[in-house]
């Protein structure tokens, strides 16, 4: 929608073709199989059960989203509630614990002996910080069915991205505290290998359930969200009619639902949806970068007083705009085929565009 408002239909249609057939199916598959795999380490499952625990994760949480938003809201606040008091407990057990050593902190500025240059180093850390935080835009695109939207998502969006960033730094804090760095050979050894300093050999289950919570959450929030944008589609006459009606009684885009949930399980049962997503990444954040472009056009089109104004407006978006083309330049450096070929697939849906204009 935002993307339409600012720059027309054609880009927006590109945007939800990117969305419909890789981006959010794919996405919901990786983290029901994430889920699954952590499941897995607790439970032991052969690779059939791991793929059913997946599957049956992602219908699980469409028939609550089928029941209506108050239902599949009630989920993922309980979700969110249930894994930031854990970590909390976590980071709170660790330091008090006397079981690390304040002196795994230092040098902290300093470069550590053995360390990677500080550009090829810092470009590194800029895009795996991006991914940590990815998905918070996600929260608009249930703009229509939030009360008082100009207030609530402004409030959910500062305090969603804070408490992201709070959990993030005393979790790996607490982590650095318990582990020192030197012994680190990849991000998922730290953190168990962080747990059992902590909790003896039962920590690596206990973490893996942690996980398997975590990834849980962000599955109901994106099972919840994303279908919105194939609904959007539909009102715009951009996506087949039937999809854009929603149901009487729940009020939620019933088929939406249903195109992303099946399109989720057939990943899962192929199985090669991280490859496929990998293309797909770069034009995701140029979609981003290009929606917040679009605040500079409306705002000079002028016409009705926005519902909410940007605070401090241009400076936000120009900052980062800015970043935005950081993260675009490293990752294209990084993966230029993908990246390429990536955009190339999304603009094949061009000519879908003009079809479903003249079909749906």
């Amino acid at each position: 929608v935002y993307l339409r408002e600012a720059w027309g239909g054609l880009p927006a249609f590109l945007y939800g073709w990117k969305c419909l057939l890789v981006m959010d199916p794919g996405l919901t598959a990786a983290l029901a199989a994430g889920f699954a795999a952590y499941v897995g380490v607790l439970v032991p499952l052969s690779p059939s059960g791991i793929k059913l625990v997946g599957i049956t994760t992602v219908l699980a949480l469409a028939a609550a989203n089928l029941r209506g938003t108050p239902l599949a809201a009630g989920i993922i606040r309980l979700l969110t509630a249930g894994k930031l008091y854990l970590l909390g407990l976590l980071v709170f057990s660790g330091f008090i614990s006397g079981l690390g050593d304040w002196g795994h902190f230092l040098p902290l500025l300093a470069r550590r002996p053995g360390s990677a240059p500080l550009l090829p180093a810092l470009a590194g850390a800029v895009v795996v910080a991006f991914f940590s935080f990815g998905g918070w835009w996600e929260m608009s695109k249930i703009a229509g069915e939030v009360r008082e939207p100009s207030k609530t998502l402004p409030r959910a969006f500062a305090l969603g991205i804070g408490l992201v960033t709070l959990a993030y730094i005393l979790t790996s804090a607490v982590f650095l505290y318990l582990v020192p760095i030197e012994s680190m050979a990849s991000g998922e050894t730290f953190a168990a290998q962080a747990a059992t300093v902590l909790l003896g050999p039962p920590g690596a289950k206990a973490l893996a359930a942690l996980v398997a919570l975590c990834i849980l959450s962000s599955l109901a929030t994106i099972t919840t969200l994303c279908p919105r944008v194939y609904y959007a589609m539909a009102r715009d006459g951009s996506f087949l009619a039937a999809v854009g009606r929603l149901d009487p009684r729940t009020g939620t885009p019933v088929r939406a639902i249903i195109v992303q949930t099946v399109l989720a399980c057939l990943l899962l049962m192929i199985g090669t949806f991280d490859q496929i997503m990998a293309y797909f990444i770069f034009v995701t954040v140029a979609f981003l970068g290009l929606s917040v472009a679009g605040l500079f056009v409306i705002r000079r089109r002028g016409g009705s007083a926005p519902g909410f104004a940007t605070p401090g407006f241009p400076l936000p978006a120009v900052v980062f705009l800015g970043s935005l083309v950081v993260v675009l330049v490293l990752l294209a450096g990084s993966s230029p085929m993908q990246a390429a070929l990536g955009a190339g697939v999304v603009a094949l849906g061009a000519p879908a565009f003009y079809l479903m204009r003249r079909f749906a």
